[in-house]
């Protein structure tokens, strides 16, 4: 009896030794399951970025000696986090993909000369922008945006900004005028109601388009604007000009068509640079006719001469002055008739 149970307790001892086994096996497999599945995921999101690394590297071409980044009518509603690898580029050329955002890593690419991503999606400029002390371009025409960030007024190198058809953008931060080198300046097709303070302290602007929006009034100090040669103002809702645009003395386009203009103002008379200018569609006061030229030569085509004379407007501007000031000189003159 002594050798049976003996026997026994040994068996029970050996089933329960091999249970503990099995159990510290089943749990040693347990936990090296997700360290084995974490792996592999590592390993695809790996292999995931290498891929799109790929991709993204068959979208560099060298263009007039600069790296260019360039996508052209496919669908990138986001640019994914591999194309920071790439920061030797120079310039983005985006168009047509949808893109919603400028990615928040752009502060990584400090060799970017020109980011150009008009027509796009993009809702918002990032603050990040103005860390790229380098950039001269900057191409945001034909998006969503609704507001600029005075971040932006840090690009020091800034040459030509272009913000047109974002229809609802309205203001701009007066931290622009950091911008000290901005000669072009595309601001159309939008709701600006005013002209922007920080425009009438940028000292290299030379162009500026401003068409298309909601402009009610320019500013009377308008002649800060020193450098500038080119103003284009047409459809708006100007009913009159300050005097001091005729101290602008460096203008040479001046396009005022198609807003609620009823006067000239005479000192614009003095404008002697001024090369294009266009009042037309405007509800000026005067009904004035341009005087008759001499005949010309056979050879030469007057009527296209005469389109000239329509289109760019100086003569009309000019006969238009001095008609004014006659009648005006008229109304002085005339005795007063007593009852």
């Amino acid at each position: 009896m002594a050798g049976v149970a003996l026997c026994g307790s040994v068996g029970s001892i050996k089933a329960l030794w091999e249970t503990r086994i099995r159990k510290n096996q089943e749990e040693q497999r347990r936990s090296r399951a997700p360290r084995e599945g974490g792996a592999v995921v590592r390993l695809c999101h790996d292999w995931e970025q290498r891929v799109v690394l790929t991709r993204l590297k068959q979208k560099l071409q060298m263009e007039d000696g600069r790296l260019v980044f360039r996508i052209q009518q496919e669908d990138w509603k986001t640019l994914p986090s591999p194309l920071v690898q790439l920061n030797q580029v120079q310039e983005w050329q985006i168009h047509r993909t949808g893109l919603q955002e400028i990615p928040q890593f752009i502060s990584s690419f400090q060799n970017l000369l020109v980011l150009d991503l008009s027509r796009n999606a993009i809702t918002d400029i990032p603050p990040q922008i103005g860390k790229l002390t380098r950039l001269r371009e900057l191409l945001l025409s034909y998006n969503r945006l609704q507001t600029v960030p005075e971040e932006l007024g840090s690009c020091e190198n800034l040459e030509r900004l272009e913000l047109a058809m974002n229809r609802n953008l309205s203001q701009l931060p007066v931290q622009l005028s950091g911008l000290k080198k901005l000669q072009q300046l595309d601001l159309s097709l939008n709701s600006f109601v005013s002209v922007p303070d920080a425009l009438l302290r940028l000292p290299a602007l030379q162009w500026l388009d401003m068409g298309g929006n909601q402009l009610q009034s320019l500013p009377d100090d308008i002649h800060r604007m020193e450098k500038l040669h080119t103003l284009w103002l047409q459809r708006n809702q100007l009913e009159k000009l300050p005097e001091n645009i005729g101290r602008m003395s460096g203008l040479e386009t001046l396009v005022l068509s198609s807003n609620g203009l009823r006067d000239i103002p005479p000192l614009m008379e003095g404008m002697t640079n001024l090369r294009f200018v266009n009042f037309r569609d405007n509800p000026l006061t005067l009904d004035v006719e341009l005087p008759a030229r001499k005949m010309k030569a056979e050879d030469e085509d007057e009527e296209e001469d005469e389109d000239d004379r329509e289109l760019f407007g100086r003569e009309f501007m000019l006969t238009y002055i001095q008609e004014a000031r006659k009648r005006a000189y008229a109304a002085l003159s005339m005795p007063c008739v007593s009852r």
